[in-house]
């Protein structure tokens, strides 16, 4: 039988002995195939492999985990880390340090998780290569040194993060609200809200924020940035975030609460954004070819769920965020029939909400003259006046 597929299965008789001669040999091999093979094995089947790892290593063979340093992956490194942290010795720390400074990418992600699991006063005499690594491009090395970072409560680079939230630069903000997330930074979550408001990767930033605190204890402490984060997140599946993702946030019982508990003008518009976005990803099978079974299931609930819920219901209610200094405008105006609840926002001073307002009266043919010049009162961006020109 092929070893990885015995390693993966479910019968003990035959992983048993395969995760014993992965660990005993090593066999580098069958691991490099694993790991190879994360992105189409579920978590469930990475998370029995990892304890089949755990159980075989011991005190005479953990030291082979080390030949598995070059084929980095997430799911195991945990449970690498902290058997050579279990079992090892100063030798065992020595070859770490030798590898934080010259090892390979994937050898130093392995490094910094096993950094992880290690006695604070350990760990204090690398930290200025600790914040280095932590800016590092590898995505594996930055998000584990952060880990770190985070465990002996480093405030330098905790501020560092948030003054890069100032950078004019949007990629520069995000990174900072990626490592602030990874930090577990919780009183930075003000910061990266105001970010979130104002960034053209406002999705990416929002998809970042149920990490650092779960929607469920948002909505509890602040419901309008709740929903805020929320619209964010559902109108970014499932191209910029993967439907997968309604299991992470808890997304079925989230909506179920806001409907039953929390109606307003707000929360209905994410209903109201939920209900047709469930709808587009059960018409097109397309959208979740590549989901497993649970995230499928938990799509398909959730579009029975707000196939019930009376739109008319929802749109009466998201009038009432219609307004220029609304944080709901710009998700609002996508269902908004009257003309001339439009036409009221042609005044507004957010040139945004303007070019929005004119385009959604060009894609309704209503779009006039009298549109335009009322508009342009009050647009002096020269790009948004050449769009303006244009329709």
């Amino acid at each position: 039988m092929d070893p990885l597929k015995a390693l993966t299965g479910k019968n003990p008789a035959e992983f048993e002995p395969i995760a014993k001669s992965l660990v005993d040999l090593p066999d580098v091999e069958l691991f490099k195939k694993l790991v190879k093979q994360d992105d189409f094995l579920f978590d469930f089947v990475k998370s029995n492999v990892a304890k089949r790892i755990q159980k075989a290593s011991n005190a005479d063979n953990y030291n082979n985990l080390f030949q598995f340093f070059e084929f980095y992956s997430p799911s195991y490194d945990s449970v690498i880390a902290d058997t050579l942290n279990k079992y090892g010795n100063e030798e065992t720390f020595k070859k770490i340090e030798n590898i934080l400074y010259f090892g390979s990418d994937s050898a130093k992600a392995y490094a910094l998780k096993y950094l992880s699991f290690s006695d604070n006063d350990k760990i204090k005499p690398y930290i200025d290569e600790l914040r280095k690594l932590a800016l590092n491009e590898y995505e594996p090395i930055s998000l584990n040194a952060i880990e770190v970072l985070s465990k002996i409560h480093d405030e330098t680079s905790k501020q560092e993060a948030l003054n890069r939230l100032n950078s004019e630069d949007e990629f520069v903000q995000f990174n900072a609200v990626k490592f602030l997330v990874e930090f577990q930074a919780k009183d930075a979550l003000p910061n990266i809200i105001d970010i979130m408001k104002k960034s053209s990767l406002a999705e990416n930033i929002a998809s970042e924020i149920p990490y650092l605190v779960p929607m469920e204890e948002l909505i509890q402490e602040n419901e309008e940035t709740a929903n805020l984060v929320l619209c964010n997140i559902i109108s970014a599946i499932p191209d910029i975030l993967d439907p997968s993702v309604v299991l992470d946030y808890n997304l079925s019982e989230i909506l179920e609460t806001l409907y039953y508990e929390k109606l307003n003008s707000s929360s209905a518009l994410v209903l109201r954004i939920a209900k047709d976005k469930f709808n587009i990803l059960t018409e097109n099978e397309e959208y979740l070819f590549d989901c497993d079974k649970n995230t499928k299931e938990e799509i398909y609930n959730i579009q029975t769920f707000l196939k019930h819920i009376n739109s008319n219901k929802l749109d009466s209610l998201l009038y009432d965020e219609l307004y220029e200094e609304s944080d709901f405008v710009l998700f609002a105006i996508d269902y908004v029939d009257s003309v001339e609840e439009l036409e009221t926002l042609l005044d507004s001073k957010n040139q945004t909400v303007l070019l929005k307002v004119l385009s959604i009266l060009k894609e309704k043919n209503l779009l006039n003259t009298e549109h335009k010049l009322k508009a342009k009162n009050n647009i002096s961006n020269q790009d948004l006046l050449a769009i303006l020109d244009a329709m």
